[in-house]
């Protein structure tokens, strides 16, 4: 019973904070008229879907991860509503949604807490506001200065924790308070790692607008693609090795 809970945990919260992620995709690209094909959460194998007017919603099998699937946002497209003919400011705004979601959920999640569970001497609300906007502050701060730490050589990457890590560390919550209060946390994590500008990563898309606007023309897809790949690549690679310390200190 213990591993079910444990495991309705990991589900719950990583599938929750995956769909607001992609949700906040989703909804720039609604608002920007770009067309979205697919809209899912997981990855691998599919165990539900149902096609919508416009975009196939579907859940899949690994809750580890989901996708917005854009026409013409890995390949050109002339269809109309095409991610590829849309404005750089527009693809910025989508690619930024996502990440920016998941640190806005973990400001008003620190809030509410602060309200609900006291965790400040008055509970009124400019302090609540004020603790929200401080935890999330140093939690930034911390997490720079320890990417900062690992890109100088400081610490090692035994000192990361990855998808197996995080698990242990929800499976471990008890009670409401710290459950949620890892879930914002968690939040904050994965939108500030995905605004990191690594190809394949969303702070890697938006790298690359950047780019063609100071060029004033996009890469050759050629060369996009090569990035994206060495990007994935590059992560494959850090979540092996990060998955693995994460398995011996478990064990």
């Amino acid at each position: 019973m213990a591993f079910v809970i444990s495991a309705l945990k990991i589900i719950v919260l990583l599938g929750f904070l995956v769909f607001i992620h992609e949700g906040g995709h989703f909804l720039m690209a609604k608002i920007c008229k770009v067309k979205v094909n697919e809209f899912a959460i997981g990855f691998g194998p599919k165990i539900w879907q149902k096609q919508g007017k416009e975009t196939k919603y579907a859940l899949r099998l690994i809750p580890l991860g989901g996708f917005v699937s854009m026409e013409g946002e890995d390949e050109a497209s002339e269809e109309e509503g095409s991610f590829s003919k849309a404005s750089i400011p527009k693809r910025l705004a989508i690619v930024f949604a996502g990440p920016i979601v998941n640190i806005v959920f973990a400001i008003v999640v620190f809030f509410i807490l602060a309200v609900i569970f006291s965790m400040n001497s008055t509970g009124d609300f400019g302090a609540s506001i004020q603790f929200a906007f401080e935890r999330t502050g140093g939690f930034l701060g911390s997490t720079f200065e320890g990417l900062a730490k690992l890109f100088t050589g400081n610490i090692g990457l035994d000192q990361m924790m990855g998808p197996v890590g995080i698990s242990e560390v929800v499976a471990q919550t008890s009670g409401l308070f710290e459950f949620i209060n890892m879930m914002a946390i968690i939040s904050l994590s994965l939108g500030i790692t995905n605004l990191l500008p690594i190809p394949a990563l969303d702070g890697g898309k938006i790298l690359l607008l950047i780019i063609e606007a100071i060029r004033r023309k996009p890469l050759s897809q050629k060369t996009e693609m090569n990035l994206q790949l060495l990007g994935f690549g590059f992560l494959i690679m850090l979540s092996i090795l990060v998955t693995y310390h994460d398995i011996t200190r478990i064990i």
